[in-house]
């Protein structure tokens, strides 16, 4: 069997299992200003208190694409076991099938992400990964994001 295969089924069977779940984060004024500031999205909900209060936020909220961002950070943060596959050169950011911004997130609110495997498909020595992953938004029953990540791990051949 090789390495990607056993890679592949060391993720399949996490399919189904419950999703792993990271620390609450908070999400400041500061980081959304930075973020303004790096990505030339100086829209006035993001980064104007005052007019921002005037719009049925009620306040700044987070750029949607800040929120999409964390998702690194936050599944960095999910404690488990590393096991690093044998062979496997490098694991690398795919894409994403679907990402919808449910719920804005505002300013100085705290979210948290659960994880869980979907799919794990073989493609020649390289072995995709699509996780469910979920932004829940601290007191809100309505999630700020769900997407659908693919990680590829690539294995020598």
């Amino acid at each position: 069997m090789s390495n990607a295969a056993k890679a592949a089924a060391v993720q399949e069977a996490m399919i189904g299992a419950e999703a792993e779940v990271s620390p609450w984060f908070e999400i400041g004024q500061d980081r959304i200003n930075d973020f303004a500031d790096v990505t030339l999205d100086h829209q006035f909900i993001h980064i104007d208190p005052e007019a921002a209060a005037q719009t049925p936020f009620g306040g700044t909220i987070a750029h949607g694409f800040l929120t999409l961002s964390m998702l690194v950070h936050l599944d960095a943060t999910i404690e488990r076991d590393a096991v690093i596959p044998e062979g496997i050169l490098m694991g690398v950011n795919y894409g994403f099938d679907k990402v919808r911004f449910l719920s804005p997130v505002p300013s100085g609110s705290k979210v948290r992400l659960h994880s869980e495997v979907a799919t794990v498909a073989v493609k020649g020595s390289n072995v995709d990964i699509t996780r469910k992953m979920t932004v829940e938004l601290e007191g809100s029953e309505k999630p700020a994001l769900v997407a659908e990540w693919i990680s590829r791990m690539v294995f020598d051949s």
